[in-house]
């Protein structure tokens, strides 16, 4: 659709902008981009973002900066331009409702708190913050700012980064979906919670942290290995419901079967959330003896 037109601002881009207009390619992947101030041009775009001081989705007119902003989440997260596109044609993209939730949760909101200067996350070193998507794109700027052209190149270049990074996650969502169906299923069946078995590596976070029962996960791993897996207390932390038993931490090999009584015993990390054994039979076995100390 060559005759469909994009607006957005000129100058700097941050995430917000560069996943608006991503997301609004990939539903009119043959659009022209405009990046311009030019309140006549952004009128007679036939899309825009980022740019305007107007939201309404009838017209698709996607910006945020206006007085009063564009509207907050549910869990008070405001709407910046990439979550107003995606609140308009994620569904559409994503497949379902449940894939696009998952994908707002997981990337929108971060990028929108960030251009919205609400904070997400506390920070807990002096000096130190998570590196941004954002960061990311700004990395590509290897020149000092000379012309609107050299910006249109690299913001273009992020543009393309940011489509691509999409479509994977939707992909892993849309396989996520899959896998926690599979999991509630096997939580029906099993006889004891505190140890969930699989049959191949699933993403199995989202069903089970929740699960007040489940300790340990059973799975196998790349290379012909199984893995036992201590479940964390929640998403956002890394405090274990019960960690692998202290003496395990950092051994490895004969110093960690000679300690278990498990021949094919591997690894055992220092933080006490994974051990590896060659063999399911002595993963299980490992995760008998987590569940008695």
């Amino acid at each position: 659709m060559s005759n469909i037109t994009i607006a957005t601002h000129n100058g700097s881009f941050h995430a917000d902008d560069v996943f608006a207009v991503a997301t609004v390619l990939l539903v009119y992947p043959g659009a022209t981009i405009i990046r311009t101030r030019d309140e006549e041009k952004i009128r007679e775009a036939t899309i825009a973002v980022d740019v305007g001081t107007e939201y309404d989705p009838s017209r698709c007119r996607f910006d945020h900066h206006q007085i009063g902003g564009a509207g907050l989440r549910a869990n008070t997260i405001p709407y910046a331009s990439f979550g107003l596109v995606w609140k308009e044609f994620g569904e559409k993209l994503a497949g379902n409702r449940e894939v696009a939730q998952i994908i707002d949760q997981k990337l929108v909101m971060p990028i929108d708190a960030l251009d919205n200067v609400v904070a997400v996350s506390n920070p807990i070193f002096e000096g130190v913050r998570t590196y941004s998507v954002s960061d990311f794109f700004y990395s590509f700027i290897e020149e000092p700012i000379s012309d609107d052209s050299y910006l249109f190149a690299i913001f273009m270049r992020a543009v393309d980064l940011a489509q691509s990074l999409l479509l994977r996650e939707i992909k892993r969502a849309q396989h996520e979906i899959n896998d926690a169906n599979e999991l509630r299923k096997i939580l029906e069946m099993s006889s004891d919670r505190r140890l969930i078995v699989l049959d191949r590596e699933m993403s199995w976070h989202r069903v089970l942290i929740p699960v007040p029962e489940a300790l340990y996960v059973v799975y196998p791993r790349y290379g012909d290995r199984w893995g036992i897996e201590a479940v964390r207390r929640h998403f956002n932390g890394f405090e274990l419901k019960k960690p692998l038993p202290e003496t395990w931490a950092g051994k490895e090999n004969q110093d960690l079967s000679s300690l278990t009584g498990v021949e094919d015993a591997l690894f055992c990390h220092n933080k006490r959330f994974l051990a590896v054994a060659q063999t399911r039979e002595g993963a299980l076995r490992l995760a008998e003896i987590a569940l008695s100390a």
